[in-house]
């Protein structure tokens, strides 16, 4: 089955410390074997575009490459957006 090398990327962009995004990883704990989580610090050198873009937003969550939620998880929002890429995968 090759559904695993088509997993979504959700990418978090967060900072150290950030207690939102540790949070939204808690919350996204359960999912996690659906999608590959990739974080970006926004502190890096190399990502000051992003932090630019988000520094008073963090966490904030693209799927596949597009924003997708930013402050808390939209579980609703996460999970649509999910199937839909999943069902799209197939």
């Amino acid at each position: 089955c090759s559904a695993s090398t088509n997993k979504p990327v959700l990418t978090l962009f967060t900072k150290k410390p950030c207690p939102l995004c540790d949070e939204a990883k808690e919350v996204l704990e359960p999912y996690k074997r659906r999608f590959i989580l990739q974080e970006v610090d926004i502190t890096l050198p190399e990502n000051s575009a992003w932090y630019d873009k988000y520094k008073y937003d963090i966490p904030v969550f693209h799927l596949n490459g597009k924003f997708l939620m930013k402050h808390r998880v939209n579980m609703q929002k996460f999970e649509d957006q999910l199937r839909k890429l999943e069902l799209q995968s197939e």
